[in-house]
């Protein structure tokens, strides 16, 4: 049996990985400056995540949320205690687009309305709602395009309120910065008009912190620089190291009953104890505040660089953008340099999302190496 062939696949074959380095089966060492997709965030194999998973799965790995859990609730007490979103209640399930897709059906339960106002260059998922408010219709098949969802440009208030005027839209669905589309973000003003809009026009506000929550910012969530309280939080990637954990919270003006939302794997005993692992690490280990230092150190480096025309982000959510599409050079950061680097929407834009560990060692070895590959 063949592998169904949708991913283009560098030749590097890793077989196992430490902190910020990756070990491919020829005992190369890369450095890995894009974790997975943003997912690596506490370093890969941290002592302490292996033991909670290690130890977790000795005495029960699994069983359906039909049964008490009180891992859950010690889960749901760290992330209050973390993210500082008192009041909030925690839906779990197993990934980023399951995760906004749960935050868009609960939208719609809650307004009794059918449409997304979503924006330009978004991503948030592929699967069936959660697809269709990504701005990218390749991906979007016939039976998902029936939804119906309006795209407007990041930071146009008055294009927000022309839609939400029309009554029908039960969600605006936003990334603070934009983590596939390019890092784009927009203003303060922006964010904080566009939570009275939703607020006007009974229409749910939801925070996209896929990508950017867990710390990667400096904040616990992006959306937190802008002092806005968005009605629903979606959350994945940095969450379980790894492990597949997704989830959303929820603001307590939306209530639960039994049925509303489900999932088979989601919040379980193994997810649980990975997530709870990653929060104990990024408190003890001070991974936030080390993500602005470093952000620093990174920008005052970048500002040297020839070629560059702008730096795009915020803490280790990062971009690169030159006046001349990446591919190549990205390339030669991989196979000449043994680095690990992201690509984004933006052909020029070079992303840099590593784990939340890293060093001004690390960065000080990263530009060196660029330096030499755009010679």
């Amino acid at each position: 049996m063949s592998l169904f062939n949708v991913y283009p696949l560098f030749d590097i074959t890793p077989i196992a990985a430490k902190d910020v380095y990756v070990y491919d089966k020829n005992n190369k060492k890369h450095l890995d400056l894009y974790g997975g997709h943003a997912v690596i965030s506490i370093g890969h194999s941290h002592p302490k995540y292996v033991a909670a998973i290690s130890n977790q799965v000795k005495k029960l790995g699994f069983y359906s949320n039909s049964i008490q859990n009180p891992l859950q609730n010690q889960l749901a007490d760290k992330l209050t205690s973390l993210s500082r979103c008192k009041g909030y209640q925690l839906f779990l399930c197993n990934s980023g687009a399951e995760a906004n897709e749960n935050a868009l059906k609960l939208a719609s339960f809650h307004t009794h309305k059918t449409n997304i106002l979503a924006f330009k260059n978004s991503f948030h998922g592929r699967t069936s709602a959660a697809v269709v408010a990504t701005d990218n219709a390749r991906i979007v098949a016939p039976i998902n395009a029936q939804q119906k969802v309006d795209f407007v440009d990041l930071g146009d208030l008055e294009a927000v309120e022309t839609v939400l005027k029309k009554d029908k839209t039960c969600a605006v669905i936003i990334e603070c910065i934009q983590g596939v589309g390019g890092l784009d973000e927009s203003t303060t003003a922006f964010y904080q008009g566009l939570a009275v809009l939703c607020k006007t026009y009974n229409t749910l506000l939801i925070a996209d912190e896929v990508q950017a929550g867990f710390g990667r910012t400096g904040d616990f969530f992006s959306f937190q620089k802008h002092h806005i309280t968005p009605d629903i939080i979606s959350m994945a990637k940095g969450m379980g190291n790894g492990f597949p954990v997704g989830g959303i919270l929820i603001h307590p003006k939306i209530k639960a009953s039994f049925g509303l939302l489900g999932t088979t794997f989601g919040g379980n005993h193994l997810a649980c104890s990975a997530t709870l692992a990653v929060l104990e690490v990024l408190e003890a280990e001070q991974l936030m505040q080390n993500a602005t230092e470093v952000s620093e150190y990174f920008l005052a480096k970048a500002n040297k660089i020839p070629k560059l025309k702008n730096v795009k982000g915020r803490g280790l959510m990062l971009g690169l953008e030159f006046d001349f599409p990446i591919a190549k050079l990205r390339k030669k950061l991989i196979h000449t340099h043994h680095i690990f680097t992201g690509s984004a929407k933006n052909p020029n834009l070079l992303r840099i999302l590593p784990p939340l560990t890293i060093t001004k060692q690390h960065i000080d070895q990263f530009f060196k190496a660029l330096k030499q590959a755009l010679a």
